[in-house]
Order: C-alpha cells, then structure tokens, then sequence
C-alpha cells in the first residue's frame, strides 16, 4: 500500500472537475452532505433492492421466517450507515431530481476505518441485527474479499487512485445520464491528477457503460457461502494523463473517504479496508 506519509490536503470546494456541456454533465453534480444521509441512501437502497451481493447476507437460511419486508428495511439500514460514514469521512455525490443517481467515492489517501467514524455512522450495530450466517457472509467474507482483492489489482497504487466504492440510480430514472455524470465527475478529476480509478461491478449489463468511460476489466471474484456463487467484476480505468501523477496522496480535508469495512471475529471488531459493488 503507498505511504499516507506526504498529503496534500484539498476542501471539498477544490474536488470540482472540469465542466462538461449537456443535458445531464458533472456541472450538475453535487456532495451530499450529512443533513441528507437518510434521503441519499433511501435512493441507494431502492437501486440496490435486487442486487444479489445486497441480498447475499439477507437471504440466508437463518432468515427464512423473517419477511421480505424485515429483509429490506435491514437493507436500508446497511445503505444508511454506509453514506451516513461517507458524508462524515468520505466523500457522496448525487445528481438528478430527488437523489436520482448516487456516489460513493473513495479518493486516493483516504481511508474511514477510524472508530469515530465506525460507531458514529452506526455500522457496528450490523453486526448484532443480521443473521448468524448473514454476519459471517458480510463481515468475514465479502467486505475482506473485496478489500484483499482491490489491494491485490491495484499493488502499490491502492492508496493513490480512485475507489467508485458505489454508485446506483433508483428505478424509473435509469438511462437519463446520471450514472454517467457521476462516473465522469469522478474520471475528469482523476485524469487531472493522472491518476487510476478502480470499481467492482455486481450488475453485468453496466459493464459496457463503464468500458465505454475507459474501464477494462481484471479481475472476476465470487462470494460462495452461497448455494449458488455469485460473481463481482473487477474493473480499473488507467488515467489519461499517468504522467501528471506526483505519487502525493489527496485529501478532501473535512470529507475523508475511504473504504469502508469491518472484520468481526472472536476478539471483537476490526476496521478493515473493503466497499461494495457499483451498480446503476
């Protein structure tokens, strides 16, 4: 991992990359902040209501007799601690009516793994409210998978690029641009500062979008606690301009993002690097 020694520090004011024309461009992006946690993770938990690595640690044969409707609002609350943790610590962008389209989005050098932002965000609580086997599934095997796999894609650049940690649109407003803006929001900054992004993708029919924004992918993982395994495309986007990059990690000074994760074991919690799937 690249030294978090030398920083530059940037306000959330400087993370604005270059503006595009259009319907629907990065000019039109926002940060979410966390006044707006709750309506911002409302939109993520409806993008993400079907998508298998969201469902992987609720629908567990432990959870049989709980309804569907328990299933979701404990989805919810996942969504919830998670953008809640990034508007604290990391860094959330929405565009489009409503909360149409959001962003997760780790910038190089960050990192939430601190325990003020752990337990002020809620996520510990998880851990108590999920399922035996639904607790093994998620804190012992997906959010370590994802966060050994990226350390492993990305060698000595997983501390200097950029992480879409995730990033979903609610029904009914796909295919209007948004997902593309903020994708581009986030590219056009990277390639300013010449550096990579990285994403793991749950949904095999976003892969073109992301392939057509310069993403290639390197990497297919699956979670097989599972009856049936269930793949995560690894994807890497290369900067534009890699020699622009200083090696010099950044950071959104009151918006630190990083991935976000925890590992329970007997001992007890342990702040972990890892994320979650980008669908939209």
């Amino acid at each position: 991992m690249a030294s978090k020694a030398a920083v530059t520090l940037i306000s959330k004011e400087e993370y604005a990359p270059p503006k595009q024309s259009g319907p629907v461009g990065t000019t039109d992006v926002r940060i979410v902040t966390p006044s707006e946690y709750r309506e911002a993770a409302v939109s993520l938990a409806r993008a993400f209501e079907h998508d298998p690595t969201s469902r992987y640690p609720l629908y567990t044969k432990d959870m049989e007799e709980y309804s569907d409707e328990y299933k979701y609002q404990l989805h919810a609350s996942i969504l919830e601690c998670l953008v809640y943790a990034y508007t604290l610590s990391g860094l959330v962008t929405t565009v489009g009516p409503d909360y149409a389209s959001v962003a997760l989005i780790s910038p190089p050098g960050t990192s939430i793994d601190d325990w003020v932002t752990i337990f002020r965000s809620g996520f510990w609580r998880l851990y108590f409210k999920l399922s035996g086997e639904g607790s093994k599934r998620f804190f012992n095997e997906f959010l370590p998978l994802l966060h050994d796999t990226k350390q492993s894609v990305m060698g000595d650049r997983d501390n200097d690029s950029y992480y879409l940690v995730y990033l979903g649109t609610k029904p009914g407003e796909e295919g209007k641009g948004y997902g593309k803006a903020l994708i581009e929001h986030m590219t056009r900054q990277a390639d300013a500062e010449g550096r990579a992004c990285y994403l793991e993708s749950s949904a095999v029919k976003n892969n073109g979008m992301y392939e057509r924004r310069g993403f290639r992918m390197k990497r297919k993982i699956y979670l097989s606690r599972g009856e049936v395994p269930i793949p995560i495309d690894i994807m890497v986007r290369e900067p534009a301009n890699p020699a622009k990059s200083s090696g010099t990690a950044t950071t959104v000074t009151t918006n630190q993002t990083g991935s976000f994760a925890l590992t329970v074991d007997m001992e007890g919690l342990t702040g972990v690097n890892g994320g979650s799937s980008a669908t939209v």
